[in-house]
């Protein structure tokens, strides 16, 4: 299959976000990373969380000098966001943009011999910890997330719109995930937009199982025929984060290539 040239080129952008401060949750790499690099290229300053340190730092290493503060730390820990925003407003004294991309799968199979510890857990980061960075934005004081007109963006998934056999807790998380968008959106708008993207396969680490070693296989059932890449998934999050989605809020931005309506699935 040959590879889709403009998916992660990023040529002539314009600077939609200079001036901005972005924060990208689970951005040391894949679609995280993706995202936290096209909002640098259009002219924020970004901030990126992830729990491993040295691939945190990787990640950084990839940006202009100054333009990328890495802060290390599990999602679901109420120290580590308190810490990531007190940093946001010590250095930067504002947050425009946040971008909600943690989500864990750590279970594959049948619903009905699911862990229910494992289930807990996934409920815990994917939905509450989505929740809580948002609270915890609005709230903080010295971000002046909702007078700088705050937009947020969290990734859900083509697997909370339809039955997807071996990661179906997974999509029920991310159907929660897009139902918490359209809710946060009526709450907070005028002045905070909330939308979501819900990609299909996204050829990352995180998706591997799902592709490796059959990705002809995968890919055919898709209209576009490829799977999706971290630069497809930044350019919808980057577009529902601008000023050219001013109109747009409580929306849920399928990014699959065409599969669902096409009758397939995540």
């Amino acid at each position: 299959m040959t590879e889709h040239a403009s998916s992660e080129a990023q040529p002539h952008l314009g600077a939609r976000f200079a001036g901005q401060v972005a924060l990208i949750t689970g951005a040391s790499r894949g679609i995280g990373l993706g995202i936290a690099k096209r909002l640098q290229a259009e002219g924020a300053t970004v901030v990126l969380t992830a729990r491993k340190p040295e691939a945190l730092a990787e990640a950084v290493a990839q940006f202009p000098e100054g333009t990328a503060l890495a802060i290390a730390g599990k999602s679901d820990d109420p120290e580590h966001r308190a810490e990531v925003y007190d940093t946001i407003a010590e250095k930067f004294g504002r947050l425009d943009v946040l971008v909600t991309n943690v989500g864990i799968n750590p279970v594959y199979g049948p619903l009905i011999d699911l862990d229910l510890d494992a289930a807990r857990k996934i409920l815990d980061v994917n939905v509450i910890g989505t929740l809580a960075w948002v609270q915890e934005a609005v709230h903080h004081e010295k971000l002046g997330f909702r007078e700088n007109r705050g937009r947020v963006v969290s990734i859900s998934s083509v697997a909370s719109q339809v039955p997807s056999p071996g990661i179906s807790f997974y999509g029920i998380s991310k159907a929660a995930v897009s139902h918490l968008t359209k809710s946060l959106a009526v709450e907070l708008g005028p002045d905070i937009r909330v939308n979501a993207v819900a990609p299909a396969v996204v050829k990352t680490n995180f998706a591997t199982a799902l592709y490796e070693g059959k990705e002809e296989e995968v890919a055919s059932s898709y209209p576009a025929k490829r799977l999706g890449t971290p630069g497809d998934i930044a350019g919808a999050v980057a577009y529902l984060a601008s000023s050219d989605a001013d109109w747009i809020t409580a929306q849920v931005l399928t990014a699959d290539g065409g599969v669902v309506t096409a009758g397939g699935k995540a």
